[in-house]
Parts: structure tokens; sequence; C-alpha cells
């Protein structure tokens, strides 16, 4: 018969083949329970990025702040604020910084190295001072590592050390490796300031290049991503869902977006702009309303308002197919093109009757108003698999399952993009999926599931792939999806009817209800989070500060970090954006003005300029014990401990003894 497993001894025989001796094992707890006395690791949280990647890659660079705050804490009263304004920005911006100032240099470029070595090396060790010397060890580049170490860990009270530092610096310039070693400590510095970033959804969409801002989250030490409906477009985009490649096109021609497709991700729009330039005589209301230079001076802005009409007719008819497929969607609602009184040049929706700005669809057959004709549904063929085997992004999608989720919750904070849909009575709202209900925890965690099956059988063409596929649709733009937390996407009604009164999209109950402390508290334990520091941040919802919103919610309890990053929504929130900074203090939230340019930060020494406010002070500087870290340490710990009574008891034997 065989003898149940005894899982507490497998466990301690695989951890004795890491630590093997009594030495070993008793050397690591005491490292781990030094680590718990440091401070805690400072968390940076962003959301709605948008696409805009200069911004986004300054804000990355100067930490929200943390680099300038660490400048002024060192050299606050022996440096001027421009000369701490021009060692700021040579952090962020090595490169160009340093091309900047020996272009531009009058005085001794060898006097100006050494100041400006010995000034980083300062700052250098300011930001590693809350780690050990183990952790700073692995953030250093390989190139320099002995010696970035050497000099991060300098005794200046000892003369015989001061040469040999000296000489080190001496060196550098020397054999011209000040400007790669400039760049190296820079880049320390940038990742010593920041423990964790936490992106709160929505990388994609609207800005130009959201493609450059993944590559820059993948070269990023530690990032986790909350996804964002702008995000689960494009992962449900690359597993072969029609509806949200063309709201994809949709928004992409909208914001003049198509070079980032056909550049970015080598997905050609050729066919389809024939299509559309021989198909639809004008492109009459459908005019896109960002527009940029280039597009305008190339194609004309007709030319682009009939790619735009096309999209948009193909993207009707493909969300109407999506919703006749799905009943459990409930969004009947959302078929409209069976709607239209072409007679009339109107349309009737929740029965009040509008105007049509344009009817013009020959492509729509009345009788058959969302079946595609031959010549559609060859381009949207040839686009799924564009989209499905564009490799990098693929590469960016599997970077974006690997490090994101539906929500995280971490050392007290429950993050996720939009809402925990609600019913009006306050009650979290159920959705069913293959025939179960599910709400609250239960429904984020089947959406996530969902997503990433779908995306494991993105290659398969099957009736279960079709349904988690347009389950990814639904996500981005249906009635209880948590990443989207309105009733209804009006596309068709901002486009087709002048009258504002359609266009309306009513916000989910959630975000009347979570005024309420209570409520913010039920939502907090329906994910295991209870007590006075725990918080829910969310992004999604632009905060408009210009008209008296404010970001803090529920008392305190939730923070919805979106405060315009994007360009288009600027005017809309009155700022470009939030960051929350959660260090061993405590919650700052940070608003930003409006970024310039990269190029103006280089030679001006412009930073964005932010407004920080204190949300919420510790009355004692956090530790690593107070964080989940904390709390896997103590895992890791009392595992080493039992290690250790096995050692000595002779339960298990110690190896490689000498």
């Amino acid at each position: 018969m065989q003898q149940p497993i005894d899982y507490q001894d497998a466990y301690l025989r695989l951890l004795a083949q890491k630590f093997c001796t009594v030495q070993e094992v008793s050397t690591e707890i005491i490292n781990l329970e030094a680590i718990l006395a440091l401070p805690k690791g400072t968390e940076h949280f962003m959301s709605d990025i948008h696409g805009e990647d200069e911004a986004f890659a300054h804000i990355l660079n100067n930490c929200s702040g943390v680099i300038r705050d660490k400048i002024d804490a060192v050299y606050g009263e022996s440096l001027s604020a421009a000369e701490r304004a021009e060692l700021a920005t040579l952090i962020y911006y090595p490169t160009h910084k340093l091309e900047y100032i020996k272009s531009h240099m009058t005085g001794d470029l060898g006097d100006w190295y050494r100041t400006t070595l010995r000034r980083l090396v300062e700052i250098g060790r300011a930001v590693a001072s809350k780690y050990t010397r183990s952790k700073v060890r692995k953030a250093l580049p390989q190139d320099f590592a002995y010696i970035i170490d050497e000099l991060l860990n300098a005794d200046a009270a000892m003369k015989n050390r001061e040469d040999y530092y000296d000489r080190i610096i001496t060196s550098l310039i020397g054999i011209d490796r000040a400007d790669a070693f400039i760049t190296a400590i820079a880049g320390v510095i940038k990742q010593l300031a920041v423990d964790r970033l936490h992106i709160i959804g929505d990388v994609f969409d609207r800005g130009p290049r959201p493609d450059k801002i993944l590559d820059m989250l993948m070269r990023h030490h530690s990032v986790d991503i909350q996804w964002g409906n702008h995000d689960m477009l494009w992962m449900g985009a690359a597993c072969g869902s029609e509806a949200c490649i063309f709201d994809i096109l949709g928004i992409s021609v909208k914001y003049s977006n198509m070079e980032m497709l056909e550049r970015g991700y080598g997905i050609s729009l050729r066919h389809l702009t024939n299509f559309a330039q021989k198909t639809y005589a004008d492109g009459g209301c459908f005019a896109p309303k960002v527009i940029s230079a280039m597009d305008r001076e190339i194609s004309g802005t007709d030319s682009i308002a009939r790619l735009y009409k096309a999209v948009l007719v193909i993207q009707f008819k493909l969300e109407g197919q999506a919703i006749m497929r799905n009943p459990s969607f409930c969004m009947e609602d959302r078929l409209l093109l069976d709607k239209i009184d072409y007679e009339n040049r109107s349309i009737t929706i929740g029965g009040s009757a509008y105007a049509l700005e344009d009817c013009d669809f020959p492509t729509v057959d009345k009788n058959d108003p969302y079946r595609l004709t031959d010549e559609e549904a060859e381009i949207v063929a040839e686009l799924r698999h564009s989209f499905l085997h564009s490799p990098r992004l693929t590469e960016h999608m599997d970077f974006l399952y690997r490090v994101g989720s539906m929500y995280l919750c971490f050392n007290q904070n429950l993050l996720y993009h939009g809402c925990l849909p609600m019913n009006e009575d306050g009650s979290f709202a159920e959705f069913a999926i293959d025939g179960r209900f599910y709400s609250g925890k239960a429904l984020m965690d089947i959406f996530d599931q969902k997503a990433r099956a779908a995306y494991l059988g993105r290659r398969r063409e099957d009736e279960e792939q079709r349904r988690a596929v347009d389950l990814m649709w639904y996500m981005w733009c249906g009635k209880k999806s948590p990443l989207f937390g309105r009733d209804r996407m009006t596309t068709f009604e901002r486009c087709l009817i002048e009258d504002k009164s359609a266009h309306t999209e009513p916000k989910n109950a959630y975000y009347r209800h979570t005024a309420d402390p209570a409520v913010c508290d039920r939502i907090l334990a329906e994910f295991g989070l209870t007590g006075e520091h725990a918080h829910i941040i969310n992004g999604h919802m632009p905060v408009k500060i210009k008209d008296g919103e404010s970001p803090v919610h529920g008392g305190g309890k939730m923070l919805i970090i979106d405060g315009g990053f994007s360009k288009a929504y600027q005017k809309t929130t009155g700022i470009a954006g939030y960051t929350l900074v959660y260090n061993a203090h405590g919650l700052k939230l940070i608003s930003h003005e409006p970024f310039k340019s990269r190029a103006d930060c280089v030679v001006h020494d412009t930073d964005i300029l932010s407004k920080t406010e204190i949300l919420e002070s510790l009355p004692e500087p956090a530790k690593v014990a107070d964080s989940d870290i904390g709390t896997e340490l103590r895992r890791q710990i009392e595992g080493l401990k039992q290690l250790l009574a096995a050692y000595r008891s002779g339960a298990i034997k110690e190896t490689n003894l000498h």
C-alpha cells in the first residue's frame, strides 16, 4: 500500500538542497530578519497612460518627484536651484544631457566630470541607504558593478581609502569611460528610487506610441499591471476577436494613430484604405476629431473621414454579430443598424427618435444589416491574421499576460482599473458566464481566467474560443464589465447624432455608492483586506479637477488616479495626470501639469510641474516587516527555523561538510 506523502518533510528536504548546512541556514535567517527591519520600499502608481510615451518616460525617470526630493535632501543647502535642476536632468536623460553639456561647455570638462561623478555617487548612496548591500548589488549594471559598489560604500572618514576612490574617478575620466559610468549610475539611482511600479490600466489607445510604453515597462525591474478596458481591447484583438480589432482601428483613425499600427506592429491598412476610398463618396460627419498635420497633408481630411466611416460600419456589424451570438450579454439595445429609418434619415433609440447626420451606407443590407459584404469579410480576415501573427504585438501581449491581472492585492491596497459592478441598491451585480452567475471578487476571477484561456487558445477555431474572445469584447464595453463601468458605449450616437442627449454613458452605481466609507470597507473585505490603512486604488474615470471633483472618495478609502494623462482628456480634467507614491512615511498624491518635451527638459532643465498632497501619514515609518514582502519573509524564516531544528535533531543530514 502506497504511503501518504509527508509534504512538510518534502518541503524541508527541498529547502535543504539550497541551504546545505547549519551555518548556511543560520546566515540566511539572520539576513532575512535584518531585512525585516529596513524601511518599506517606495511604490509608484500610475494609470490611464493612453500611449503618451514621452510624458510617461519623464515621470518614470523622475519617479514622480522622488529623484528631485533626494537631490534636495542631499544638496538643498549646498547647491543652487539651477545646479540641482541640471543634476536632476542628467539623471533623467543622461545620454541626451551629456551631449548637450559637452557641446556647450566653456570650462574644464575634467573638473565638471569630477564634481558631477561625486555628486551622483552621493545621490546613489542616499537612495541605496534603505536596501541591503546584496539587493543594491543586484541592481548594478554588469560593466560597472564592482566600481559602483565600491563608491557607494565608501567611507569618507578613512583617509587611506579616499585616495583610492579619487583614483577610481580619475581613471574613469582618463580612459574615456565617464559618460558610460554616468549613464550607468543614473540608471541605478532611478531603479533604487522606486521599488515597485503599479500600472492601474490603460496603456493603449489615443496617444501616439503605446508600443514604446510597453517596451519601457518590459525593461522595468519590478512592475505589475492591472488590465484596463483599452488593454483588454488589444488583448482581445491579439486573441482573434474581429470586433476588438475594428474597435482598435476606429480609435486609431479617430486619434490619428494609423502609423503606430503599421510601423509599430506591422499591421497594414492598405486594403482597408483602398476599400474605403472606392466605396464611400465622402466622409460626411465621420471626420475624426484629431487629425495630425502629416495625415492631413498626405491623405486629406475627407480621405481619413471615409476611412473612419468604413471602419465604423464594419465595427457596428461585427459588434452586432457578437451581441446576437451572446444573449447573456443583454446588449440588444446596442443593435442599431437595423433601427435606421433610411427614408426619414432618423433612428429610434430607447423610445426617442433622433435625426441622423448620415445615411449613406452602401455596404449595409437593409434586410440583413449585420452581414459583411464579401470584400469586408476578406478585409476582416486579413486584419485578424495580422493581429494574430504580429511578432511585436505577440511579445507585448505575452508580457501583458505575464505581469498583468484583473486586480491585485498588495500591501493592504486593492488595485483594479474600473469598478466592482453594483446594482442600484448597492449589492454586487451578477453576470452569467457559461450558465453560472458571478459577482464581486468571483466575477473578477472568472474574467481573468477566461482572458487567459482565450490567449492560450488563440490559434484554435472552435466555439469555445469564439465565446472566450466575445467575452473579451464584452469586458471592453459591456454594462457589467468591471473594466468599463458604464451602461453603454455610444460610439454610434456620437458619430451620427448631433443631439448630445443621445451621447450620455451613465456610470455604474459603484461610483455613487463608494462615496460611503462602509461600502468601500465591504469591497475591501470581499478581497480579504481590512484595517484603517487599506485602500481601493482605481483609474479609468477622469477626475475633473476644474469642475471641483476630487480623486479621494469614501472618506479616503478609495483613490481614483486618472487625472488626464492622455492629452485628449486634459481639457476635461484641468491637469495632466496623477501619480500616487506610497513610501515608508505614507501616501502622497501628485498632480502633474502638461509635459512640454524631452528636448525642452534637456536644454532648459525643466521638469513637469507637480503639486503634492499628503493623503495619509503613518505614525511610524513602515518597515519591510509591515509589507506583503515581510509576510513572505516571515514564512521563509519559519521554514528555515524548521530546517535548522531538523539538522540539529539529525532528522535531516547536512551536506557539503568541510
